[in-house]
């Protein structure tokens, strides 16, 4: 399944991609909460669509999509996790995982706006793929790990590099944000995604290829994170883990190119669609 939530911020609704179209699914009751994935919601969502073939409202493809799940307890980001994008920042791989955690007020839609930060000047870009936890994850060895999983997201982890790397303390200044994590269009089932080892993910600026590289890649894979991350904090359903960039972000120009307002990004992953993300300036409310 592919699941969508659509609708002014705040306000969206449940509802499903079938075969290009969206449809509501509002009469479910439920929306894509923790509770919804603890209480095996997958399935009995499956079942409801199922059941009601033919008679879902369909939604109109003017209609603003949310991201795809109601905002999760956490945002868990693995850094410097594709080798090519660690030597372009002139890191050195990592013995075990580099975590860092994302704001959930930075949480928006796939084709939201991304906000410029007040006296930012290295406002950057990062394609992802992330994970979303299906089930309660509380030291989960690697080979079982695949069952606390309920789908994959495309995630652009936005990040301010003076904030990230020139200010004392952790990443997590740089990285949370308000519109630094836009997530979407859609959370796919692993059904429907075949080899999360093996996909395509790419990034452009204004039409110009930035970032065009393959999760065949990744330095820690899924399974291996998922377990990791879940010795030292428990999961929860709903929780997103992504799961780091390849090579083609802007700090690893030389010189550095960073996003100015009006730029237009857009990036995609194998099987789990596009966004694009129009570049404004801070503007007090």
């Amino acid at each position: 399944m592919k699941l969508i939530r659509y609708g002014q911020p705040g306000q969206e609704k449940p509802g499903v991609l079938l075969h290009d179209q969206r449809y509501d699914v509002s009469a479910f009751g439920q929306d894509y909460t923790e509770e919804f994935f603890a209480t095996d919601g997958l399935t009995r969502l499956a079942a409801f669509v199922q059941s009601h073939e033919g008679q879902l409202p369909q939604v109109a493809d003017s209609e603003r999509l949310g991201p795809p799940i109601a905002r999760p307890s956490k945002i868990l980001c693995i850094g410097l996790n594709y080798a090519d994008h660690a030597k372009e920042t002139g890191a050195t791989p990592p013995a075990e995982p580099v975590l860092f955690m994302k704001s959930t007020t930075a949480y928006v839609g796939p084709n939201d706006d991304i906000i410029i930060p007040k006296n930012s000047v290295k406002t950057d870009w990062e394609v992802e793929l992330a994970v979303v936890i299906g089930k309660r994850a509380s030291y989960v060895e690697e080979a079982d790990a695949e069952q606390y999983i309920a789908g994959y997201v495309l995630h652009n982890d936005v990040s301010e590099r003076e904030f990230q790397l020139e200010r004392s303390g952790t990443w997590d200044k740089g990285k949370g944000c308000d519109t630094f994590a836009p997530v979407g269009p859609f959370l796919a089932t692993p059904d429907e995604l075949g080899d999360v080892d093996n996909l395509r993910l790419w990034l452009t600026v204004n039409g110009q290829m930035m970032q065009d590289g393959t999760t065949a890649n990744l330095i820690f894979k899924i399974p291996f994170l998922v377990s990791y991350l879940s010795q030292f904090m428990t999961l929860l359903p709903g929780d997103i883990i992504s799961t780091g960039t390849p090579a083609g972000v802007g700090l690893g120009f030389k010189p550095p190119v960073y996003l100015k307002p009006g730029d237009v990004v857009e990036l995609g992953i194998d099987g789990l669609g596009t966004s694009r993300q129009v570049v404004k300036a801070y503007a007090a409310h």
